[in-house]
């Protein structure tokens, strides 16, 4: 994957006023520093009075008086050591001309920005390259001229001491081993670029992974309509309506004979109506502590940008197109770089949270810090990028903005973090915990409150019609979706039932339905008391997901 965008300056020239305004527009966009020369006079001036690295020259190599302004550059001392990007029409014969004319690259006219953009950035490396190798050969020749003239005074002393000689010798030797030194220091220093490069190249296929994962507009769409459809999505209410409109549904078919088999519909209905008391029977007895505890329930989104290790720089996208999105490489990849100022590359990600005590949300580690244990991030930490925290959002049912928070302590023993935050205008109450041992037992009725599926899950439960509203509104952007969602006061968690299944030591078993972004969800009993936070999906096993007990979060909420 290809870096983009630098600090160097470039010098442009275009003949055709509307090909330079273009070409300006693009490397401006993409972070560099641009001047424009409007005619061959000032681009000779500029050559010789700017301090630019590279010329970009969109000519014509075909055209005389384009080889002329060629090879002018290439003829003054000045200018000499520039590199030139030549872009030109006509073909693999115009390109090979332009190479011969002393060009250091070409590229054909029309072109791809993507790639313009690319064979900029290899001239760049290749002039830094090129720059810091005459560095050290400007050292070596020093140490040269040093060496040697400390070899002429010798010459001057030989007639005066025998043992000039041995002295002679031993600065031959000195010499020989500047040199070789000299040799060395140069072989590193493109050994470690080299290697420097790949390593930044599988770092940004790693952050690209995570890019893949955020959805367009018509992906979000989609997956709303999806899970909309899914009935292990959906909660209590949901399911509900579902089944009730199922019942009445197959009770239109048994009243209206279709030659369907009435034994069968007699066998859907009831096993329809059965599920229907049960969800019933549930909601009645959770009714009250779903109504008190919900509002209390916050989705939690992290924003996570990525900083260069050594230097601290903030990683960023190489340039942007007219339409907003990223500038991509010849393999359909963002071109990132941590140069330039284009927009910080982030990654999305969501939880869920509940209030324990003034300004105090309590939720998981890896909720906070979805680094932690994580593999995907952990092989762009290895490959030389730090993961920070750009934003930290919650969001609560019936509140109309976000508020930003951030961490407090994190646990040392278990998947737990605390983060606070100004939640002061809400006026909604702590949960009540139940830290004792005995506060989970096996075959207890459990209810699960989070944000499972995170985004897709709110957007599923809003109409169509309100959904493509928010997704084009927002163009997709989760910041934005969520404060739109907000607004409509649409943010709001799904709750399920089910049982506690084990409970270990260190975990409580339970099979009440989660999912991704239900992690940090509290585990609440029928009186209303947190047992639990929700820490881990166990797929392909009966359904089974696990709990942090809530004695864990005690030490975090004395200090």
């Amino acid at each position: 994957m290809a870096l983009a965008a630098s600090t160097e300056n470039i010098l442009l020239f275009a003949a055709d006023p509307a090909a330079r305004e273009s070409l300006r527009a693009l490397l401006a966009a993409a972070g560099y520093s641009v001047r424009v020369a409007e005619t061959q006079e000032e681009l000779l001036r500029l050559l010789q009075d700017d301090s630019a690295v590279l010329l970009l020259l969109a000519l014509d190599s075909a055209d005389p008086e384009s080889n002329n302004t060629l090879a002018a550059i290439r003829v003054h001392n000045a200018t000499s050591q520039i590199r030139v990007l030549l872009l030109t029409p006509g073909g693999k014969e115009a390109l090979a001309r332009s190479l011969d004319l002393g060009a250091d690259d070409a590229v054909e006219v029309p072109f791809d920005d993507a790639e313009l953009l690319a064979r900029v950035r290899g001239q760049l490396r290749q002039k830094r390259a090129s720059d810091d190798l005459a560095a050290k050969a400007r050292i070596a020749e020093e140490s040269r001229e040093v060496a040697q003239t400390a070899f002429q005074a010798l010459a001057v002393t030989e007639k005066m001491t025998r043992d000039a000689f041995s002295l002679e010798r031993i600065l031959k030797i000195g010499v020989i081993s500047l040199f070789t030194l000299a040799l060395v220091i140069v072989a590193i220093f493109f050994l470690y670029s080299r290697r420097a490069e790949k390593e930044a190249r599988r770092a940004y296929r790693v952050i690209a992974r995570l890019e893949n994962s955020v959805q367009t507009e018509e992906q979000l769409l989609a997956s709303a309509r999806r899970l909309r459809e899914d009935p292990a999505n959906a909660d209590l209410l949901q399911q509900k309506e579902t089944l009730q409109q199922q019942a009445e549904t197959l009770r239109k078919k048994m009243s209206q004979p279709d030659g369907s088999d009435v034994t069968e519909l007699r066998r859907q209905l009831d096993e329809a109506t059965g599920r229907l008391s049960k969800i019933e029977g549930d909601a009645q007895a959770a009714e009250g502590v779903i109504r008190t505890s919900a509002p209390s329930v916050c989705l939690l989104h992290v924003s996570v940008a990525f900083n260069e290790k050594d230097s601290g720089r903030r990683l960023r996208y190489g340039g942007i197109d007219s339409d907003g999105t990223p500038l991509k490489d010849s393999d359909g990849n963002p071109i990132y770089t941590v140069e330039g100022r284009g927009p910080e590359v982030r990654a999305d990600f969501f939880g869920t949270g509940f209030i324990v005590g003034e300004g105090k949300i309590l939720t998981n580690h890896h909720v906070v810090q979805p680094w932690w244990q994580n593999d995907e991030l952990a092989g762009a930490i290895q490959q030389g990028l730090e993961p920070v925290i750009a934003e930290m959002m919650a969001y609560f049912p019936a509140a109309t903005n976000g508020i930003p928070v951030g961490i407090s302590r994190i646990s040392e023993e278990a998947d737990l973090a605390l983060v606070h935050g100004d939640l002061s205008e809400l006026g909604r109450p702590a949960l009540k915990l139940n830290p004792g041992k005995d506060a989970a037992i096996s075959g207890e009725a459990l209810i699960s409150v989070g944000y499972a599926t995170g985004l897709d899950a709110i957007l599923a439960r809003a109409g169509d019609e309100t959904v493509e509203q928010i997704v084009k509104t927002s163009g997709g952007e989760p910041k934005l979706v969520l404060a739109e969602l907000a607004r409509r006061k649409l943010i709001r968690p799904l709750v399920t039932q089910g049982h506690v299944g084990d409970v270990l030591p260190d975990k409580i078993v339970y099979d009440a339905q989660t999912t991704s972004g239900g992690s940090g969800g509290p585990l609440l009993v029928r009186d209303g008391e947190v047992i639990g936070v929700t820490f881990a999906v166990v797929r392909g096993f009966g359904g089974s997901n696990f709990g942090v007990p809530i004695r864990y979060a005690v030490p975090l909420l004395k200090r």
